[in-house]
């Protein structure tokens, strides 16, 4: 099959494959989608995005530490959090899920599972795995998504705050958390799994945390777009990154 028909396949048919990319021995790698796929050209519409990726070294070894996490989300996309509660993440820390739900239920905007490997000195490290749930949040003045992850075995939260800074290009939203403080010095992180969507009403009118456009040509009733892109920037100044591209319809 060519490339060209390959393409068109999965335009037709919505078919999508993660992305791998290898620099040396580290492997880093993104999947994901969007729902709906049909979409309206120019008015956002309501959408749910879920996304995966992660680090893994080639040979098995151990994961260097990452000191930044971005994530890019679509430039034609809307993030609305305007009439949505924002939590505090004092009262996330050291909370319990049940807690944290019962805290910030209405600040709530997406759910997930976060994976690390943990390297304690004089020990072989271990894979640590726990459940995360999204809240909208603020950093001083600026808007956040604030992740707290659960981990039973040993039990311990991680609150995890993600900065929201508008970029340009086709990345029009950045996702931005420092790591060092939330995961400290025996902590690598290795992958998450996250799915942002949010309805709420103010003032007597439905809205939606994410929303989104197909914005492809009239002439075209589907076609090609970013979806997201993921870098990390490893301790020592080492940046990796790779992105997604998917399809939409217009309706």
């Amino acid at each position: 099959m060519s490339t060209a028909v390959a393409a068109l396949a999965c335009l037709m048919f919505g078919v999508a494959s993660a992305e791998r990319d290898q620099r040396g021995n580290l492997i880093v790698s993104l999947d994901g989608r969007l729902a709906p796929l049909k979409l309206p050209r120019e008015r956002p519409a309501p959408v749910a995005i879920h996304l995966e990726g992660g680090l893994e070294t080639a040979d098995g070894s151990l994961l260097p530490r990452v000191g930044r996490i971005e994530l890019g989300l679509p430039g034609r996309g809307v993030l609305n959090t305007r009439g949505l509660q924002v939590c505090p993440q004092r009262l996330l820390r050291n909370a319990k899920p049940p807690q944290a739900l019962t805290a910030c239920r209405d600040a709530l905007v997406g759910h997930g599972r976060l994976r690390a490997v943990v390297a304690l000195p004089n020990q072989k490290p271990f894979t640590a795995a726990a459940g995360l749930r999204a809240f909208n949040g603020r950093i001083g003045k600026r808007r956040a998504v604030i992740l707290h992850a659960y981990l039973n075995d040993p039990p311990s939260v991680v609150v995890l705050p993600f900065r929201v800074r508008r970029d340009s290009g086709q990345f029009g939203i950045a996702l931005v958390a420092d790591l060092d403080a939330a995961l400290g010095p025996t902590v690598r992180f290795a992958h998450f799994q996250i799915e942002l969507s949010r309805r709420f009403f103010r003032r007597g009118q439905a809205h939606s945390y994410l929303s989104a456009t197909c914005p492809i040509p009239k002439s075209n009733t589907a076609g090609f777009f970013s979806l997201a892109k993921v870098s990390f920037t490893l301790k020592g100044g080492r940046r990796v990154s790779t992105g997604i591209i998917r399809s939409c319809r217009a309706r």
